[in-house]
């Protein structure tokens, strides 16, 4: 099965030369270009993430959970960093909240639902979900302060806020650094069983050389960067010409793109009844998207950005964030899973794209 997606993936490489030529000979198609960018980044994303995965096994324990914390989100963060050069502070925002809840509520939810409809129950280390689901809190925790800053200091509370955000961004960049420390150094235990699983793989297959790994992990990047440039250029007609909200397609579409060859992993490896891996994947990413992603941008807007860029989401992004946080901790507590859980989920984001796509734009 992992093999067949394999071949998709690169089957799936040829849209990336579609996507460029469309883009350059019908610039004014722009709802055309977005999609077709937009598919052209799922497969190398998938492939960067694969060339991550050989150099991390080359490098060791230690660099290879940097490389895939740092790598594992690359494709979203490109997204969201042109949308910041840009100026699109609404976009960024909304593919952060999108990538957060997009792979807690999504990606989980379908893991479950396809893994408990082959299994049973399906277990995973309780101790390492629960530090996972715990580290998410935190990061909801500082996502919706520095909104709840901004609802209750009223007009006073504008010029502290990009102050107050870079504050926050240090701790949680800080918080993530001593997170990796924790996971893989002082209490490797906790993710034990995703080690040994990670190890039976790798020794199934034959591994990439470090220079195979790093030239395709380069030219990978590259691509991305320049179809997420071209993606980021055609969200505004293409929300206007579709009827839909920059914020949803931020929310909902951006970061289903940016997470979706992610997604298609977490699902295989559920399949396989390796849940350890998918609940890592899942919250794992939504935690490095929070802790280090977010603060990331922070300090990019005071290079790149028009002004630098605050941390306070709108109403709807809190909300999203908070009850995400909420049920997947529910879930993960007693480190077992089944289909229904899946279903729940799943239900749980579906009510919340609908409320990002029905929510007007005025009121975001």
């Amino acid at each position: 099965m992992r093999i067949q997606a394999r071949n998709i993936l690169y089957w799936a490489l040829v849209f990336v030369p579609i996507a460029l030529i469309v883009r350059y000979t019908s610039p004014e198609s722009h709802t055309l270009v977005f999609a077709l960018a937009a598919i052209a980044i799922i497969p190398l994303a998938g492939i960067m993430g694969r060339a991550t995965e050989h150099l991390a096994d080359k490098t060791g324990e230690g660099i290879g959970g940097l490389l895939n914390a740092t790598f594992g989100n690359m494709a979203e963060i490109i997204i969201a960093v042109l949308a910041l050069r840009e100026g699109l502070y609404s976009i960024v925002k909304a593919s952060l909240t999108g990538s957060i809840i997009g792979n807690a509520l999504l990606i989980l939810g379908l893991s479950m639902l396809a893994g408990g409809l082959k299994f049973r129950t399906q277990s995973f280390v309780g101790a390492g979900a629960r530090t996972r689901s715990t580290t998410l809190t935190l990061a909801a925790v500082a996502l919706i302060a520095p909104a709840a800053y901004h609802y209750l200091a009223g007009p006073g509370a504008a010029p502290s806020e990009a102050q107050l955000s870079l504050a926050i961004g240090i701790i949680l960049m800080v918080t993530y650094c001593l997170s990796l420390i924790f996971a893989l150094h002082t209490h490797t235990d906790y993710f034990t069983r995703d080690a040994a699983q990670a190890a039976h793989v790798e020794s199934s297959h034959r591994t990439w050389s470090i220079r195979r790994s790093l030239t395709v992990l380069v030219t990978a990047t590259v691509f991305v960067s320049w179809l997420a440039e071209i993606l980021v250029s055609a969200v505004e007609p293409t929300a206007a010409a579709l009827g839909m909200t920059e914020v949803f397609i931020g929310v909902v579409i951006v970061a289903i793109v940016g997470n979706a060859a992610e997604h298609s992993t977490a699902i295989l490896m559920a399949l396989e009844d390796r849940m350890d891996l998918s609940v890592g994947i899942a919250i794992g990413s939504s935690t490095q998207i929070a802790l280090f992603a977010a603060p990331l941008l922070v300090f990019l807007s005071y290079v790149i950005g028009p002004e630098p860029m605050n941390l306070v989401f709108t109403s709807a992004e809190v909300l999203a964030i908070g009850l995400s946080v909420i049920i997947v901790s529910r879930v993960a507590v007693d480190g077992e899973s089944n289909w229904l859980e899946g279903v729940q989920l799943l239900a749980v984001y579906l009510i919340l794209a609908a409320v990002f796509y029905f929510l007007p734009e005025a009121a975001h």
